[in-house]
């Protein structure tokens, strides 16, 4: 994968004075940076299509098989903290030269948080929980690179409108909820029950990009520029 050259990061501070030192600083850096795969930790064609929003692509993608279970008494935001950060370690663990890249995007009403629905049964119940009620959605990121874990967890909340059982069942037969956090996905038709939103739309669909962003450039792997 092409990565941003570090000369593009010259409005940034450096520790050295010295120009000379300074170019050969950037250029070992930029070799280094170079050389390491940029893995993301996650099989979800949402992540990797907005990922690609900002010119990235993965050089390989290994999906983090864990237990994604909820801990006893577990909230959803350090729910979503704790299985980006576990998936990362998983991944990481196999491929230390690399970056990994992990997320977790979970849905919480109050204090509960709604599963990723496998079967009709459960998206109808997340629905009609949503349906009406203001919810939060929550998005874990973590990044690894070398001795570094950079990871910060995304709220956005959201408001969807009250559902009519017609609205529900059609939205059931659409097939959209399949492996959705709280049974619908923003980004199709589902879109039009939201009736607010306040924070990140990206972190809705699967991954902030503000902030993932910002990661991956605190990690090395991105510059200031977009990546080409």
């Amino acid at each position: 994968m092409s990565r941003v050259k570090s000369g593009e990061q010259s409005g940034t501070d450096s520790v050295n004075s010295n120009p000379a030192s300074d170019r050969a600083s950037r250029s070992n850096n930029s070799r280094t940076h170079a050389s390491q795969k940029f893995i993301l930790a996650s099989a979800s064609p949402r992540r990797r299509d907005l990922l690609a929003q900002i010119h990235l692509v993965p050089d390989v993608i290994i999906p983090a098989d864990i237990d994604e279970t909820p801990a006893r008494g577990e909230l959803p935001r350090p729910h979503a903290f704790r299985l980006a950060s576990e998936k990362c370690h998983h991944v990481f663990a196999g491929h230390a030269q690399s970056v990994v890249l992990a997320a977790d995007t979970v849905v919480g009403v109050g204090r509960r948080i709604l599963p990723k629905t496998e079967d009709e049964a459960s998206a109808r119940q997340c629905l009609e929980i949503l349906s009406g009620r203001a919810h939060r959605v929550y998005t874990g990121i973590c990044v690894m690179s070398g001795d570094m874990t950079l990871s910060r967890v995304v709220e956005t909340r959201l408001t969807m409108k009250r559902l009519s059982r017609q609205e529900v069942e059609d939205y059931i037969k659409s097939g959209e909820w399949q492996g959705k956090a709280g049974g619908y996905g923003i980004q199709g038709y589902a879109g039009a029950f939201i009736s607010k939103l306040n924070g990140s739309y990206t972190n809705v669909v699967g991954l902030p990009l503000f902030e993932t962003r910002h990661l991956l450039m605190g990690a090395g792997l991105l510059g200031h520029g977009p990546a080409s």
